[in-house]
């Protein structure tokens, strides 16, 4: 029988053209996974019941505060898009990657898990712990695609710090997850006929 050697292992960093689409899929699915998982034992050390977390608030008023945050975030977007060069806001491929060849439901599939698991974790767990200016510090750094360009940079950071606001001010996690889940899924279906558009 073989023996098992450590030093064997090589590990190396692949571009996302290495990737092929199940397997960007399944990175993207199992990432999500990870940080919904740490985010619910991180609520569980702070004492707090994760489930009380995603309790649906009586009134909609985090509706409005996500989907004002939302469309802020969009127009921004779209005006750096529009004024910005292409290379400045480059993420590696990453989104369109995801988002060009999708259907519009997994799109909407995709937004949804992504602003749910992560709102989990940074808004409903780091947050308590650091507050908002930090917890944008760490999502920012997470968000390592972008950190080759301040201006995505900028960006990540800036929306992180809306995201923790409407959360303290709505007192709801779903009023960053509703902003979080219409930001992906309205640029995601831009990216997704836009490639559609300039392929025809």
């Amino acid at each position: 029988m073989k023996k098992f050697d450590l030093r064997n292992i090589r590990v190396r960093q692949l571009s996302v053209d290495e990737l092929d689409d199940r397997m960007l899929l399944v990175n993207l699915y199992v990432t999500q996974a990870i940080t919904i998982i740490i985010g619910l034992i991180w609520a569980l050390f702070q004492r707090s019941n994760p489930f009380l977390l995603l309790q649906f608030p009586k009134s909609l008023t985090f509706l409005w505060w996500g989907l004002g945050l939302a469309a802020a975030v969009i127009i921004v977007d779209l005006l750096i898009s529009r004024w910005v060069p292409e290379e400045a806001t480059d993420d590696g491929g990453i989104n369109e990657r995801i988002f060009k060849n999708r259907p519009v439901w997994h799109i909407a599939v995709i937004s949804f898990v992504v602003a749910v698991c992560e709102e989990i974790l940074f808004r409903g767990a780091v947050q308590h712990s650091f507050g908002p200016y930090w917890t944008s510090i760490i999502f920012a750094a997470i968000h390592v695609r972008y950190l080759k360009h301040w201006i995505p940079t900028g960006l990540v950071f800036s929306i992180s710090y809306g995201l923790g606001w409407i959360y303290i001010e709505s007192g709801s996690l779903w009023a960053p997850i509703v902003a979080h889940f219409l930001v992906d899924f309205i640029m995601g279906l831009i990216i997704r006929f836009r490639r559609e558009h300039i392929e025809q």
